[in-house]
C-alpha cells in the first residue's frame, strides 16, 4: 500500500530532508524530472507559473524540455519567485526560454499542451484574479493539461474548491499523495493521478491508498457503503464542518458506532475502519 498524507506532514517531511539529505534545489529538479518522464511532450507547450515552489517545477521542467529539443514558453501570473525557483527562472532566462506574463495577453488556446504550475497544495478558498481568468482560459483550450503537484484552486487538505479549479488530464503528485487527491471536488478536476516519489523522507505515516482487490474486504456485510452526501445527510450533524474535515468527521463516527464506513466521492473512496484511514480510487 502506497502512503496518503497531511499537507502538514508532507510541508514537515520535505523542510526535514532539506535540512538533512537533500537541497531544495534538488528536490526541485526531482519533481520537475518526474513531471517531464510522465508526458509524451509534442507540439506547442505552455507552462503556466505562479509564484512559490510549484512555479519553481515549472521553470525548472521548462529547463528540461528545452535542453530535450522542446522548448516550451513560460507564462507567469506574477512577479514573485521563491529561491529555488528563481535559480531555475534565470536559468532559462539565459537559455532564450521564451517568457510572457498572462496579463500582457497571453494567449492560451494555441497550445497543445499546458502544464499548470500556478497554486500548490496548500490553497484553499476562492481563485482570485488574474488566477481566476488563467484557470478559466486552461479549462476552455484543447490543449491536454497537465496539473503539477495539485490541480491549481484546488485544497490539497479536503479537496474542496471555490467556483473552479483547473481540469486535468494527469495530475503529478509529488513526494506522496496527498488526502484532498481524493475527498470533495477532486474527482471533477482529476482525470489520471500517478505519484512521483522524489526521496522525501516521511517524518510520520498517516494513511493508505488501497488498490481495488485490497478494497474489497471493506465492503462486506458488516459496512456501512455510502455517498459523501447521504454520510453528510444521515450523520453530519454539521454538513459544513464535514466537507472541511471529512476524516476527522467520519473517523468520530466509526469509533462511536464500532463500524467501517466506505464513503463514495462519486470514484474515490474514503474507508475508515475504527483506527485506520484508507483511501482507494479509480483515477489511479
Amino acid at each position: 500500500m502506497q502512503d496518503v498524507i497531511s499537507v502538514k506532514n508532507m510541508r514537515e517531511s520535505d523542510n526535514f530532508t532539506i535540512n538533512t539529505s537533500a537541497s531544495g534545489r534538488e528536490l526541485m529538479y526531482r519533481a520537475a524530472m518526474g513531471v517531464y518522464k510522465n508526458v509524451e511532450w509534442k507540439g506547442k507547450i505552455a507552462i503556466v507559473c505562479g509564484s512559490g515552489n510549484n512555479a519553481g517545477d515549472g521553470y525548472a521542467l521548462a529547463e528540461i524540455l528545452a535542453d530535450n529539443g522542446n522548448v516550451p514558453h513560460i507564462i507567469r501570473t506574477g512577479d514573485r519567485l521563491s529561491d529555488d525557483g528563481a535559480y531555475y527562472y534565470d536559468r532559462c532566462l539565459k537559455k532564450g526560454i521564451p517568457v510572457a506574463y498572462y496579463e500582457d495577453g497571453a494567449d492560451l488556446r494555441s497550445y497543445d499542451i499546458i502544464v499548470d504550475c500556478i497554486l500548490g497544495t496548500g490553497f484553499s478558498g476562492e481563485l482570485r484574479e488574474p488566477l481566476l481568468s488563467v484557470v478559466n482560459e486552461i479549462n476552455l483550450s484543447r490543449a491536454y493539461v497537465v496539473s503539477v503537484d495539485i490541480n491549481s484552486g484546488l485544497s490539497g487538505s479536503n479537496g474542496l474548491c471555490g467556483s473552479t479549479a483547473v481540469k486535468s488530464d494527469l495530475t503529478v503528485s509529488i513526494g506522496y499523495y496527498k488526502t484532498g487527491f481524493f475527498l470533495g471536488d477532486s474527482n471533477k478536476y482529476i482525470t489520471k493521478l500517478v505519484n512521483e516519489d522524489i526521496g522525501i523522507k516521511l517524518i510520520k505515516k498517516q494513511y493508505y491508498l488501497l488498490t481495488k482487490d485490497e478494497l474489497s474486504p471493506f465492503t462486506g456485510y458488516s459496512s456501512v457503503q455510502l455517498t459523501a452526501e447521504e454520510f453528510a445527510l444521515r450523520y453530519a450533524l454539521d454538513e459544513a464542518e464535514f466537507r472541511r474535515n471529512p476524516i476527522k468527521t467520519v473517523a468520530k463516527e466509526s469509533a462511536d458506532s464500532k463500524k467501517i464506513f466506505v464513503i463514495d466521492y462519486h470514484g474515490s473512496k474514503l474507508v475508515v475502519d475504527q483506527s485506520y484511514v484508507y483511501f482507494q480510487s479509480d483515477k489511479i
